[in-house]
């Protein structure tokens, strides 16, 4: 009988297929097909809302089709750079560092902030109602990390706590959490004294009740990365129809209304000694870490 029902309805599936090939736009299969990997700054939901219209601009101004490719975590969007799994991502600055370190990549470009400089801060932050008032009073308090390799929510305020002279195991409590969403979260709900996000994203919460400890000095924005020996062709694609957007243009300021925050100011060209303040960073975090203080998930 299965087999009867499965007769019955191929004719119409190969007639569907058939069609659905003719009316289509020819673009749509002619164009090459590259995933887009981005690290997991939102939980996914979020991801594709924000990041999707950056796709979708990315496939109507180049010859090629791109698609998006979420990560766990972090890491996960380096190893798949690695494995050839994908050959252009969107990540932080110590994630394209450590990429770099493994791996045959480069960054072509990076977004510019609102004031249409390529840096933007990390923050750290607490309830508006908490006593501490300066980074020394963090000593012994609970504090909530992003992801291990997030360079405003991990690396560049364990490096401030370090040269405040806090160590990790000196704190009453740490975690990594799983977004930048989630250490506002939990700051607010109380679950932990302080935390660090990025700026953009400590300035969406600050209404609902956060209080800013310190800034960060400026770190370079977020690159759009590829493997060295990605199609040329694609590269200067991507590059080309990047650089040319303008958040002074009216019709680019409104196609780029939907796009996540700290891509919708256009971008500018990018090289590897860039991230070499980072880099310097990260090395004595590293270094700290190996020394002893154990990280634990």
């Amino acid at each position: 009988m299965l087999k009867d029902r499965g007769r019955k309805y191929f004719p119409i599936i190969f007639i569907v297929s058939i069609s659905a090939c003719i009316f289509l736009p020819r673009g749509v299969y002619s164009k090459q097909a590259f995933p887009f990997g981005f690290c997991p700054k939102y939980n996914p939901r979020i991801m594709y809302q924000l990041y999707q219209p950056f796709i979708d601009y990315l496939n109507d101004s180049t010859p090629y089709r791109f698609e998006i490719k979420l990560s766990r975590v972090y890491q996960d969007t380096i190893d798949r750079l690695g494995r050839r799994e994908i050959l252009i991502a969107s990540c932080g600055p110590v994630s394209y560092i450590k990429a770099s370190d493994k791996y045959e990549v480069k960054p072509i470009v990076r977004a510019l902030s609102k004031d249409g400089k390529p840096y933007y801060h990390g923050i750290i932050i607490v309830r508006q109602d908490s006593p501490i008032r300066k980074l020394e009073d963090i000593k012994g308090k609970s504090f909530a990390f992003g992801q291990e390799w997030s360079t405003a929510s991990h690396i560049l305020p364990e490096y401030y706590l370090m040269k405040a002279n806090i160590r990790l195991k000196e704190m009453k409590e740490y975690s990594f959490l799983r977004h930048h969403d989630s250490v506002v979260n939990a700051v607010l709900k109380g679950q932990f004294d302080a935390g660090a996000v990025k700026d953009i994203v400590a300035y969406k919460y600050q209404k609902e009740g956060l209080r800013f400890i310190i800034f960060t000095d400026p770190i370079p924005t977020v690159p759009i990365v590829v493997r060295k020996d990605a199609p040329k062709e694609m590269i200067d694609s991507v590059k080309m129809a990047l650089l040319r957007l303008n958040a002074q243009n009216p019709i680019h300021q409104k196609m780029m209304t939907e796009w996540d925050e700290e891509f919708k100011y256009g971008f500018t060209e990018a090289s590897d000694s860039d991230y070499n303040s980072i880099r310097k960073i990260l090395r004595i975090v590293e270094k700290e870490h190996q020394g002893g203080s154990q990280i634990r998930e």
